[in-house]
């Protein structure tokens, strides 16, 4: 089975701003790289032994309004959301629950619509 999303892209205003937003909100490790066209900024992906890993990058450009990517984080929505204020970004409003976990709306300091998950527990 393919995985239904293949990988994501979001548009930043500052690239050496936005990576450390979502390294601290996500735990990630991102680094800036060239990838031809641009610089990037990955966040995981696609990998022989995985698959079906969804990933993506950050790349510059204008930020979108309308779609919102929701990101696994680690921990919980709570500690996530105060990682998301931390570092520049907005909650907005409460945590929602849903069959397969919980999720917070955000915006990142570019004004993407971010979803903050926590899976349910296994």
């Amino acid at each position: 089975m393919q995985p239904l999303v293949v990988w994501t892209e979001i548009p930043v205003t500052d690239l050496r701003k936005a990576v450390p937003f979502y390294n601290a909100v996500f735990g990630w490790d991102m680094t800036i790289t060239d990838a031809g066209a641009n610089e990037v900024a990955n966040f995981g992906g696609l990998t022989e032994d995985d698959p079906l890993t969804v990933g993506g990058h950050l790349y510059p450009g204008k930020p979108a309004t309308g779609s919102t990517v929701h990101l696994g984080v680690p921990g919980t929505v709570e500690e996530a959301a105060e990682r998301c204020t931390a570092a520049g970004g907005t909650v907005m409003g409460p945590v929602i629950e849903i069959p397969p976990g919980r999720f917070q709306y955000a915006t990142d300091p570019d004004g993407n619509s971010i979803g903050l998950f926590e899976p349910k527990a296994a």
